[in-house]
């Protein structure tokens, strides 16, 4: 691999834990080790992550709750559970809660490997679309370009993963401290201040075509429709 992976690994059996972290790092992956479910979603709060490697049967937070608050958030990252919980109605769950792959303990270092590479090349795949549609708008991330018949407008960087964040998750209130994290890299007074007047911006531009706002969800975060 030329790109090391970033795997958020959630497993509270610390033994085993750390033997997976360890294989995986001796593999060129960048692992953050969680002993709980709720360090697991304070961490991806926190930051980015290629794929998710989460027990399921874990204290404070399982990690089927991990995994329902994460798609509330995050629709497309690879989720792979790694369980000894393999009653058919367990594996349904898991799926309908939207997991990418399921592998039931006792299981092999290789196999891990082989699944999680799978599952973050065909992400990879889905994140290269570099033209968006928006109401009226076209938006292209690799020239940074919103077009609208009437007008063209040139994004600055921050501003373009601002929207595309908000276009990946259309229709979904994205929390601030998501977005903050996301493109700023931090959640602190400052950057929050910068957050809004960015928004506004982004509006200002967007207000050819009525029927895309981006709607402000008061204390929670913000929504874009169209």
């Amino acid at each position: 691999m030329n790109t090391k992976i970033k795997i958020l690994l959630a497993e509270d059996e610390v033994s085993l834990g750390i033997i997976i972290k360890e294989s995986l790092e001796s593999r060129n992956f960048i692992v953050t080790l969680c002993e709980n479910g709720e360090i697991a979603l304070e961490k991806f709060q926190k930051s980015n992550f290629d794929a998710l490697v989460l027990d399921i049967m874990m204290p404070k937070k399982d990690g089927f709750n991990v995994a329902e608050e994460i798609r509330q958030i995050n629709r497309t990252i690879p989720i792979l559970f790694l369980t000894a919980k393999s009653q058919t109605e367990d594996v349904v769950k898991g799926f309908k809660i939207g997991c990418n792959d399921y592998i039931k303990k006792p299981f092999s270092i290789e196999e891990l490997i082989v699944r999680i590479i799978s599952l973050t090349s065909r992400q990879q795949q889905v994140s290269k679309k570099t033209n968006y549609t928006l109401g009226e708008y076209q938006f292209n991330i690799e020239n940074q370009l919103l077009t609208h018949k009437s007008a063209t407008f040139k994004l600055t960087n921050r501003e373009s993963l601002l929207l595309e964040l908000l276009i990946q998750h259309k229709g979904e209130i994205i929390n601030r401290e998501i977005i903050l994290n996301t493109v700023w890299e931090n959640d602190d007074f400052f950057s929050g201040r910068s957050m809004d007047v960015f928004i506004t911006k982004l509006r200002k531009k967007l207000n050819l075509d009525p029927t895309v706002e981006i709607i402000n969800s008061r204390g929670r975060g913000y929504k874009l429709i169209g």
